[in-house]
């Protein structure tokens, strides 16, 4: 049975519908109207880009400026070979020109990491937005999808949970995974993938911050140490280390070296205890590290101790570090022994504290987990069981790391879902 057969005569048939008002979706819908056509994007929320406008801390890290792309898709280890394809059609530097031609200015910060100049999500959303109205899609918000209609290879229609039947030629699924469920990303796409016969590993949260047991962290809540190394403990062995920040929060501590570390954490938390280890000198040894305090105890003889510590560590830290020492704050440095000195160096090389678990889907970054790449023509971003299909995003089972790797991937594999789609006019 073909299309027209089983449609009404008086229904509207859209060249292109896409599900999912965020990033790939965005991209997705303006590049096939770029090219002509008739495009309808359905939105569950009354808005598009919610999750987009909240990602970065609401400064939105709009990609990753390696330009070398094969050192970029290493960052996505296994997935790289998968991601060539894509990413030689459009990548970082296509991304970057896509906003600079469009008026918005970036920056790069640590990492690579590239922002916009306004530090501000909602510049990234004013550019998507004028591209898509550029393009004349139609734009339907508060219409969440119930189900998706197949017959044969083809998916015939979704139908909406206010039960509108909505029919098209091609459909482009960008509902994203199960990351911050309050911005709408409750896995739909994944029920509807399944549906149809795809492949669906379990999203699992994968970016995502730590909570921890000792009460003095969270004494820390809204302190940042910008550079401190990181190590991951089981049974007092080393399972992995890197050096980046860490900000404590109520609950733990996150930050970009946390994230990417978590999905680790996460494995080792199912055989038993975990502690993190921080070094908060790493570029000190702990024979440069005593020769430092030291210095400050000879030349601060006099001076209280809890004044003297902040030349070493941020203020915030110090009252920490003087009740682990068990050493009354207001004694003159003077009166440090020479053990209490030595314990202080450890504590300075190896603050640890354990794990509790990592947070849930809620306070994700992203989920890992998603439709079997191999059930995907990676050339076109098309559904290998439907070609009528595309599927692209936060839906694909691709790990990647923190530092604008997602919002990359979305920018890829939306651009090339748009670019292939077959267009009437």
């Amino acid at each position: 049975m073909v299309l027209c057969e089983i449609m009404k005569t008086d229904a509207t048939i859209w060249d292109v519908v896409v599900i999912g008002g965020g990033p790939a979706g965005m991209m997705a819908a303006g590049r096939a109207a770029e090219r002509g056509g008739k495009i309808l994007l359905l939105e569950k929320n009354t808005s598009l880009g919610k999750k987009l406008l909240i990602t970065g801390g609401g400064r939105c890290n709009v990609t990753n400026a390696e330009m070398n792309t094969r050192v970029l898709l290493s960052k996505f280890k296994d997935n790289d070979k998968f991601l060539f394809s894509p990413f030689s059609k459009y990548g970082v530097a296509e991304t970057l020109e896509f906003f600079h031609s469009r008026g918005m200015a970036t920056k790069v910060e640590a990492l690579k990491r590239a922002f916009p100049q306004s530090n501000s999500a909602q510049s990234v959303w004013d550019v998507l937005v004028a591209y898509m109205k550029f393009g004349g899609i139609t734009i339907k918000s508060n219409s969440p999808i119930d189900s998706m209609q197949s017959n044969g290879d083809s998916i015939i229609s979704v139908r909406t949970k206010s039960n509108e039947e909505i029919f098209a030629r091609q459909f482009i699924l960008a509902t994203g995974g199960k990351s911050r469920p309050e911005t709408g990303s409750t896995g739909d796409g994944f029920t509807f993938l399944k549906s149809l016969g795809h492949t669906v590993s379990e999203p699992e949260a994968s970016l995502v911050p730590l909570e921890i047991k000792d009460s003095w962290v969270k004494k820390l809540q809204g302190i940042t140490l910008p550079e401190v190394k990181i190590t991951i403990l089981q049974n007092n062995e080393k399972q992995g280390s890197k050096i980046g920040k860490v900000l404590f929060t109520h609950f733990g501590i996150t930050g970009p070296t946390i994230l990417n570390m978590s999905k680790d954490i996460g494995e080792l938390l199912k055989y038993g205890e975990v502690i993190i280890s921080l070094d908060i000198l790493p570029r000190l040894d702990h024979g440069m590290v005593n020769s430092k305090l030291q210095e400050i105890f000879t030349t601060e003889a006099n001076k209280k101790l809890k004044n003297s510590l902040g030349s070493v560590v941020p203020s915030a830290l110090v009252p920490i570090l003087i009740d682990r020492l068990g050493i009354n704050p207001d004694d003159k440095c003077n009166r440090v022994s020479r053990v209490q000195r030595l314990h202080l160096i450890e504590l300075l090389k190896n603050l640890s504290m354990e794990v509790v678990k990592l947070l849930g889907v809620e306070k994700a970054v992203i989920t890992s987990g998603g439709v079997a790449l191999d059930e995907i023509d990676f050339k076109t971003m098309q559904s290998k069981l439907f070609p009528n299909l595309w599927i692209i995003g936060d839906l694909l089972n691709i790990d990647r790391p923190s530092g604008g790797y997602s919002l990359q991937l979305c920018w890829t594999t939306g651009y090339v879902a748009g670019d292939s789609v077959t267009l009437s006019t």
